[in-house]
């Protein structure tokens, strides 16, 4: 799991050949950017622009993927997104499903709350199991993209 802002993600260029035209999509992102699917290139790299008011903690699930890195950008609000390593995360409440690139898990204590804003993103691996769209005090509208990158 990486935090870092937008000014600082040519540092993680080297991670993946996808990660560049992800995070230069990411700058292209304004208020006015349609929410919805983007394509950047095609199931490789593409992106969800996501607008919602986040949730408490307490009714939410862990989520990890296999197939694609998250990297999570907040445009507008504030959210907390919570992370833990996948050993942590011992009680499946939806085995792996291969269609959703997705399996969830039961909230634990040892979880880390991370806080983002605007301007700053998150990249999940595989191995990072993650609860996003928190709320940080009490739910609130946010803007965010969610960039999904082929492992």
């Amino acid at each position: 799991m990486i935090l870092d802002t937008l000014d600082q993600s040519s540092t993680y260029h080297a991670l993946s050949p996808r990660f560049a035209p992800a995070f230069a999509f990411l700058r292209t992102v304004t208020e006015r950017t349609t929410v919805g699917r983007h394509e950047i290139a095609g199931d490789d790299l593409f992106a969800f622009v996501q607008q919602h008011a986040t949730t408490p903690v307490a009714k939410r699930v862990y989520e990890s993927h296999r197939r694609y890195i998250d990297i999570q950008y907040l445009v507008r609000g504030r959210e907390v997104m919570y992370w833990a390593p996948l050993p942590l995360l011992k009680t499946v409440t939806m085995p792996f499903d291969a269609e959703k690139d997705a399996a969830l898990y039961a909230l634990i204590p040892d979880g880390v709350p991370v806080r983002v804003i605007p301007g700053q993103f998150a990249i999940f691996f595989p191995e990072d199991g993650h609860i996003p769209s928190c709320s940080w005090d009490d739910p609130a509208e946010v803007l965010k993209v969610v960039v999904k990158v082929r492992v």
